[in-house]
Order: C-alpha cells, then structure tokens, then sequence
C-alpha cells in the first residue's frame, strides 16, 4: 500500500497547531506530499485537543467522520495524534477501533515509522518502531524542534513558536499537566535559530507560545527567562513584531516590564488569564499565588507602559462562586477596562480537584453570568475602539479576501483573537507582509476599519 499524501486536520489552540507543523515538517522533509483538502488524501490525520468535553466532542466527531471517509475507500488510512491520544489512548482504542494508529504528545516524530509500517500493510506495533509506544513515562517528557525549512500552516505573514512544553502549575479545574507534562524550556538558542529561519523566509510577526510563557527558562536553572529570550530576539536585524502569548501575572518581572518598554520588535501585549478577581474563589482554584498581583498588575502595567494592551480570560460558574462575588468580578472589569476579555463557563474536568467539588451553580446561573460578563466587555470594547477612532498607527498587512479586499492587524490585535483591521480603498501595490502607516476610521463590532496614509 503506497500512501504519498497526508490530509491533515489540526484541532485546538495554537500549541496544539504548532505540533501539527512538526508533524507536517517531518512529513515533508521524508517525501510525502500535503494534502490541501484532507478529502482527497491517502492518509488523514486528526490532531486532537482534550481540555474541556467541547473539544474532546469535536475531536471525536472529526475522528468518525475520517473513520467514514476511509469505509468508503476514499482514504487508506487514519491516524490520531495529539491531546486526547495521550489522555486516553486505551479508551480511544476501544471507542474508534478502524483508526490505523494513535500517536501521543511524546511521538511527534515517529509519524514517519508509522507510515513506513501502514505502507508495509501492517499495524503499527508497540515492538517495531524504534521506541516502543507504551514504554513511557507516565508523564511526556519530550519537547520538540520544529522541522527547518517548517510548513508554516498560518501563512506566510505570521507565525507561532513554541518556546516550552508543559507547565508546573496545578490549578484546580486545568487537566493540562496530566496529559502534557511538566514545564520543559527549549534552549534559547534553539528558538533563536528557528525565529531567524523564519525571518528569513518573509515571516513579519511571531507569537511565542506556550502552557506558561512567563515561566519560560524557570527549570533550566541558568539565568534564562523571558525577558533574556526577548532581549536576544529583539536584537536581531529586520523588521517584525514579537508578542507573547499566556502567562501569569506574578511571573511578570520588573525586568520584563523593562525588556519592553525598550524594545524595538516586541509590542507591549500582555496575555495574562486572571480567571477570577475574588480571592476565595482563586485559592479554591489554586491560584492563590496570583492574589496580589492580580489586584496590582494592571495599574502597575499602566504605570510602566502607559499604551499596553491587556488581555485576559475569565471563568464564571467555578464551585462555590456566589452572586457576591460575580458582581464583584464585574466590578473589577469595569474598574480595568482590559482592552480584550474572553470568558469560560467551568466544565468540571475528570481528574481534576475541582471536578468533586460541591457548590457548583447551576447551569442557568452560570449561563446568565457568562452572558452579562460578556455583555460588560462588549460595551467596553466598543468603547475603546470609538476611541480609537482617528488614530494613527502602524499596521501589518495579514490578508486578503476576495469579497473584503485587505485585512491588517494593529499592535493590539493577536491573531485569531483580537479581530482585525479592514483596509479600505488600498493601494493595489500594498501586500500581505507590509508595514503601512493607517488612520482608524470606523468600528464594527470588535473589528476596525482604517485607511493608508
């Protein structure tokens, strides 16, 4: 059985998109071709997310649908990599049996054996790949570089770079260490070497990503953090932007603080997920070492860097949140005014402390205090953007739609994230990859419109 194309379908956030590029690079660098559309591939691969049940639901149903697509012998085979491989490989087994093989978080780089295998009309064993499959530790422990020349699967404008694997945090409702591992740093010079490929083949912005990126170098021991990384990455020659994306308050140093208000590439964005803003509810999540910077960050923030952009992420509906404490949550974003806020209901998660824990509210409660939290950031967004009306800024030109034409992010707009920025009346000389000077316009709902100067 000659398998040449691989149909790849990548689920979940932008770590798990990462690995898929390892993967695809791999894949590449062996011969194989990359399917453009996972319906006309010889193999299809699934990588999979396992957070919270949504994702592990919309994993399942893609999982099936490429199980159908093979019955009908419009595919040779299946494979399922990722999260939920990892988390729960022998139900997965037993849950979708016509899957050729599973893959966990540590065996990125052993997709090639497998195919060789598939090729060979064989099911891949646990004894005839070069590391047997189930001899592992109970937790990953690997971290990977990504193939160079690497797929970029964003495009050719922007890029994600994992900079660490894991995390060595323990809060109560996250199911991310048990299935990904403690925090595992790649080397600096390692990222280094990867951001500068990348810079070389046209890429203008680079997201650092990782579990925790402000706990970056934390476990090498040698002096290496994130504020050594950015110096070094801002250091190099040409023109791009740097963000870094998920961290937690209480790893944000002075010296970091310092490392961007001077820097040169690295825009002054901070990702950092506060989930609640009540002290009771953040030790019951586990959290409690980010009480006081929780309480102090965002006028400290404003304090050092006066145009920062903040993010953060916020969960409602935790066991024992009262009507209190949600108001008081509200109050405190109102107070911030964070510039981009996304809100989770609590899905108690298998394994987790929080999962058995009582005085849970009720889904309606949860519902309706998701829905108000996220009517409070609405108007506050609204807001920001009317005010943004009339400035001017530099722009990176991302996209370009056939209906819209060109699309362009502003410094405080993450990709995926922050919704972006419609170019109108460009220039027809002006392509994805510039940097143009624009004037904001107008606003329509979280996106922007702005024209060149």
């Amino acid at each position: 059985m000659k398998l040449k194309s691989i149909g790849i379908i990548s689920l979940g956030c932008s770590k798990n998109l990462a690995d898929t590029e390892v993967m695809a690079g791999s894949l590449l660098q062996a011969g194989y071709r990359l399917s453009p559309s996972p319906d006309h591939a010889d193999v299809i691969l699934v990588n999979t997310c396992a957070f919270i049940e949504p994702a592990r639901a919309e994993g399942a149903e893609n999982i099936m649908a490429a199980c159908a697509h093979k019955a009908n012998g419009a595919c040779k085979a299946v494979i399922v990599a990722g999260c939920m491989s990892q988390r729960y490989r022998e139900q997965m087994e037993e849950a979708f049996p016509d899957v050729d093989a599973f893959l966990g978080v540590d065996d990125l780089d052993r997709l090639v054996d497998i195919l060789k295998a598939l090729e060979a009309k064989r099911r891949p064993s646990v004894t005839e790949l070069s590391q047997p499959l189930y001899d592992r530790p109970a937790l990953p422990t690997r971290l990977f570089d990504k193939p160079m020349p690497s797929l970029r699967l964003t495009g050719p404008v922007f890029a994600y770079v994992k900079i660490a694997e894991g995390c060595n945090h323990a809060c109560a409702f996250c199911a991310i260490p048990q299935f990904r591992g403690h925090l595992r740093s790649r080397p600096q010079a390692s990222i280094l070497a990867e951001i500068k490929e990348l810079l070389a083949t046209g890429t203008k912005e680079i997201n650092l990503i990782g579990q925790d990126t402000t706990a970056y170098g934390k476990d090498l021991r040698d002096g290496t953090s994130l504020a050594t990384l950015l110096k070094e990455i801002d250091a190099l020659e040409g023109d791009f932007w740097v963000r870094f994306l998920y961290g937690f308050h209480n790893h944000v140093t002075d010296e970091l603080l310092e490392v961007l208000a001077n820097a040169k590439h690295v825009l002054p964005y901070f990702d950092l997920p506060i989930q609640h803003s009540e002290p009771e509810i953040l030790r019951g999540m586990r959290r409690a070492d980010t009480i006081k910077a929780i309480d102090t960050f965002p006028e400290r923030l404003r304090k050092h860097l006066p145009e920062a952009t903040l993010r953060t992420t916020c969960m409602v509906g935790f066991p024992g949140e009262t009507e209190e404490q949600f108001e008081k949550l509200c109050a405190y974003v109102e107070k911030w005014q964070f510039d981009h806020l996304g809100t989770f209901i609590f899905s108690p998660e298998e394994g987790t402390a929080a999962a058995t824990m009582e005085g849970l509210p009720e889904p309606a409660v949860a519902q309706r205090r998701f829905d108000r939290l996220m009517k409070l950031q609405k108007r506050i967004a609204k807001e920001k953007n009317k005010a943004r009306i009339g400035m001017e800024a530099t722009a990176l030109v991302v996209d370009f739609d056939e209906q819209d034409g060109l699309y362009v992010r502003l410094p405080h707009q993450a990709p995926e994230v922050d919704g972006l920025t419609h170019l109108v009346h460009a220039p027809e000389a002006i392509q994805p990859g510039d940097f143009i000077r624009v004037k904001i316009t107008g606003a329509r709902g979280y996106d922007l419109t702005a024209k060149c100067l």
